[in-house]
């Protein structure tokens, strides 16, 4: 109570000091506080236009125009994109969005669950079997159920076809898929619990000779959960489709990651591409827009 006294006193003190009619001066503008030394900040804008610059410098030739990017850190909602909305040519990435399809109306009672289309989706994902996708995609109804589940799982921009394997995604619906598998807001996943586990286990058991991709961009020691599709096409002079897509850990954080590609000249050119634009882009959602030593 003393204390307050004092501070009262003061108060009165100071305003009867003032002419009638005048104001004490505003205080002076506090400036924001400087970095450390040997420290500077680091522009999100400027990572994101850093790593842009350096996709564009990868994607030349017969690769421009047909890449697409999207990356989402879903710890802190930050994105990346690189012609996220392109559509690309998927192969077997598109067998993440039957086994969603699956997973959805075995949900809802149309489709039974039991060991066959476990067996069967167990070998679609680990293996990238395509002899199982095809009987799945033929009992869950094919483009007509695909389509179905795609509206539920918001994926907007996907154009299926009779064949599994020709369908076109960009990059940016592949991540809403993933999404799905891990109830990432702003969407509220229509896949319950067990349906993401069970979809989350199988990606992260694919084939030993399949874990490259956005694996590229993992934390070493850490587990990805992913999905590839390769595939040469004949129409296009024998140029590769090459897309992987998944969940990793980077720099710490839940980085989702989509990264297509198409007219590649080779496998390994292809598999090379994705890797260097799967890092550039989890490391955009990555960077700290903190403080970082300068250089």
């Amino acid at each position: 109570m003393l204390l307050v006294a004092v501070l009262g006193l003061l108060v009165v003190t100071a305003s009867q000091a003032l002419e009638p009619g005048t104001r004490p001066a505003p205080p002076p503008p506090v400036a924001a506080p400087a970095p450390p030394p040997g420290r500077t900040l680091v522009d999100p804008a400027a990572v994101d236009r850093d790593a842009t610059a350096a996709i564009d410098r990868l994607v030349q030739g017969d690769s421009a125009g047909h890449v697409s990017v999207a990356a989402l850190d879903t710890a802190t909602g930050r994105s990346f994109g690189y012609a996220a909305d392109n559509p690309v040519s998927t192969a077997s990435v598109v067998k993440l969005d039957i086994l969603e399809t699956l997973l959805l109306q075995s949900q809802e009672g149309e489709t039974v669950l039991g060991p066959a289309a476990r067996d069967l989706a167990g070998r679609m994902i680990q293996q990238s079997d395509n002899a199982a996708a095809t009987s799945l995609w033929g009992d869950l109804g094919g483009i007509p159920a695909l389509t179905a589940a795609n509206r539920r799982l918001g994926v907007r921009h996907t154009t299926l076809d009779d064949h599994w394997g020709s369908t076109t995604t960009p990059a940016s619906d592949q991540v809403r898929l993933l999404a799905a598998l891990t109830g990432t807001p702003p969407l509220a996943s229509p896949l319950d619990a067990d349906s993401r586990a069970f979809a989350r286990d199988l990606m992260t058991r694919v084939a030993a000779d399949q874990r490259w991709g956005v694996s590229a961009a993992a934390d070493p020691g850490t587990t990805t959960a992913l999905k590839n599709g390769w595939v040469p096409v004949d129409t296009a002079g024998g140029r590769w489709i090459v897309g992987s897509v998944g969940a990793v850990t980077a720099g710490g954080h839940p980085v989702l990651l989509a990264v297509l590609s198409e007219h590649q000249p080779s496998q390994e050119a292809g598999i090379r591409l994705v890797e260097s634009m799967a890092r550039l882009a989890a490391g955009a959602v990555t960077s700290r827009p903190e403080v970082v030593a300068a250089g």
